[in-house]
């Protein structure tokens, strides 16, 4: 009888210890990041950092423009956040907000190429991680909060990243959803040295490219890139691209055919 009492008790335990365990939710995954890092959309810049206010800042260079990103603006920045000076090719950049800076004169149709040299002379001089600058092609409505272009951006770590604005629209391959290394892409030696990047985009007969340092490291077809949903077209104004909280030196800034 002894035994019987026994048996029952730890019966009856076991089932208590299984309806507790049922009733407890299902572990959850750690939360991961979003692809590229980013709490701020331009291109995958990264971090959860909040754009800087530089002073004295506005866009400075003769003929030129800048916009920051609708989220940036949504957040209270705004153009004069950053400072954009220089002349002929050559600019300074101290970015707050991410923004894109072009020339309307600029504007091109047919084939053409953009390129510039950048030159972080601190890596990370003003965050805590790498962020991302480079040139872009097919710049439309760059004045609204709808513009469409497409922009290629390297990472001083030896990342880059292709994006495009509508930023639903998802560039095809990997550089198109986070940042993707590649050898071409020149890296910091360490935080606070400096790091050059030579950076071209082209719009060639039906394919768009991006070159670093010389090589070739994304191709499309423009069917790829135009339509419904994407850019509204390859032809338009090229620029340049910075991401938020970056201070960037831009040499040989050109617009060829």
């Amino acid at each position: 009888m002894r035994l019987a009492t026994v048996t029952a008790l730890a019966f009856a335990g076991a089932l208590t210890i299984a309806n507790v365990s049922a009733q407890q939710p299902p572990a959850q995954p750690p939360a991961q990041p979003p692809a590229g890092g980013a709490g701020q959309r331009m291109g995958g810049m990264g971090g959860m950092d909040a754009a800087r206010k530089v002073a004295g800042g506005g866009v400075f260079a003769s003929g030129w423009k800048g916009k920051v990103d609708a989220n940036e603006a949504k957040n209270g920045s705004a153009i004069n956040d950053s400072k954009f000076d220089g002349s002929g090719g050559n600019f300074t950049i101290a970015s707050g907000p991410a923004s894109v800076y072009w020339n309307p004169a600029d504007a091109q149709t047919g084939d053409y190429t953009v390129s510039a040299t950048f030159t972080e002379p601190a890596y990370m001089s003003s965050n805590s991680h790498p962020h991302p600058y480079g040139v872009f092609i097919g710049g439309n409505d760059l004045d609204t909060d709808n513009p469409s272009l497409l922009y290629c951006t390297p990472y001083g770590n030896g990342n880059f990243i292709v994006r495009a604005f509508p930023t639903s629209f998802t560039t095809p391959g990997p550089s198109g959803r986070r940042p993707t290394p590649n050898d071409a892409v020149h890296k910091a030696a360490a935080k606070g040295e400096a790091v050059t990047q030579e950076v071209a985009m082209s719009v060639k007969g039906s394919r768009v490219s991006c070159s670093i340092n010389g090589t070739e490291v994304a191709n499309f077809d423009k069917a790829e890139l135009v339509g419904d949903g994407k850019l509204k077209s390859v032809e338009g104004t090229p620029g340049i691209r910075v991401a938020h909280n970056v201070d960037v030196k831009v040499t040989n800034y050109k617009v060829t055919k």
